[in-house]
């Protein structure tokens, strides 16, 4: 069982695209014996302990961002017009509460508007929504109470207002910002694991910014690394709920997902057949899986330095990129155990055959 209690910090945490900093602060707390240190874009890194730093390094990645928005501006009636930080399918924004973090960094709560049907014609029930339409209702009525009371104003981040539960009974999470929030707390576990364990490798988990718009944090933490390789843990999206059972391949409850392909990268051959052996020696409960869209971090990695053999192992998760994701226990617990797995199997010849020459 994966550490529930980090996993729900973690994932009520605030922190759009630009904006990791509570974050940031409290995976420093939460990793504090792995000696974090954080770059001018708050990016984490943090170290075992056991490092000799004359070895092939592991990354271990994930991001902190989620998706959210910013204020563009604020309206004569204090509706407050938005950007979206991150990809958002715009029907799935009304109606729903926002946290937005004022001048004083003071937490307020808003309202994405919706028209009532009352009001709109036929045409307008039949169009498709656009971003322009919708707007955040802070629960003003003018510009200068948005303002002097709220203490509201244009560049403020927005996140959804969720707090993270657990059921028991079915054993799924369900949550804000699983992507990649529960990478990132799997990022700790796993240096938790490996602590104490002699190991061929020298491992870094770092914690990156700005994914959702465009892999910007993972550009700096991979030519800062400089690793020899790199694991990304990451909240992918799942597609059990649309898709056959035999044609889904990001499916709850059917462990870590391992993925061959994307939008942003062709896994390295060798190192996805390194993590499915492993997976199947170790009896990890895996699923592989094939994309043509979106992309993770791993497009930025695998793409720096001279070329970093990169594999994604993914966790399931329901309805990303919306308030409310469900993603099962068990294979948040499969991404770290296989993780681990991996780390401990690569000896000096392993490394050697995936990347020659390091």
């Amino acid at each position: 069982m994966p550490d529930l209690k980090l996993a729900f910090a973690v994932s009520d945490a605030f922190g759009p695209s630009g904006f990791e900093h509570d974050v940031a602060d409290l995976i420093e707390k939460e990793a504090a014996a792995f000696s974090p240190k954080r770059d001018g874009m708050q990016n984490v890194y943090t170290s075992l302990p056991q490092n000799t730093g004359d070895r092939p390094i592991v990354m271990l990645d994930a991001h902190m961002d989620e998706v959210g928005f910013m204020i563009q501006s604020i309206m004569p009636n204090g509706l407050l017009k938005i950007v979206p930080l991150g990809g958002w399918v715009e029907h799935n924004i009304p109606a729903h509460t926002f946290l937005i973090k004022n001048v004083r960094g003071e937490m307020v709560r808003a309202v994405s508007t919706s028209k009532p049907p009352h009001f709109m014609s036929a045409a307008e029930k039949n169009a498709p929504l656009n971003i322009d339409s919708i707007y955040l209702d802070a629960g003003v009525c003018c510009k200068e109470d948005a303002v002097e009371i709220l203490g509201l104003d244009l560049g403020l981040p927005v996140s959804p207002e969720v707090n993270c539960t657990y059921q028991e009974k079915t054993g799924l999470l369900m949550g804000k910002a699983f992507d990649c929030r529960l990478g990132c707390s799997g990022v700790i576990e796993v240096l938790r694991g490996l602590s104490s364990e002699s190991l061929n490798v020298d491992v870094v988990g770092a914690f990156s910014t700005q994914e959702e718009v465009g892999l910007r944090g993972a550009k700096i933490t991979s030519q800062r690394v400089k690793p020899a390789l790199a694991i990304c843990l990451e909240g992918t999206p799942a597609d059990d709920t649309f898709m056959s059972k035999d044609e889904a391949q990001g499916a709850l409850k059917k462990g870590v997902q391992i993925r061959f392909r994307d939008g942003s990268m062709v896994a390295h051959p060798g190192f996805v057949a390194f993590a499915k052996q492993v997976a199947e020696e170790c009896g990890i409960t895996h699923q592989c899986a094939v994309r043509t869209g979106g992309g993770t971090n791993g497009g930025a990695i695998h793409l720096s330095h001279y070329g970093i053999p990169t594999v994604v192992l993914g966790i399931p998760v329901r309805y990303a990129h919306t308030h409310y994701g469900y993603a099962a226990a068990a294979d948040v617990d499969a991404a770290i155990e296989l993780a681990k797995a991996m780390i401990r199997k690569l000896t000096p010849e392993v490394v050697e055959k995936l990347c020659p020459n390091v």
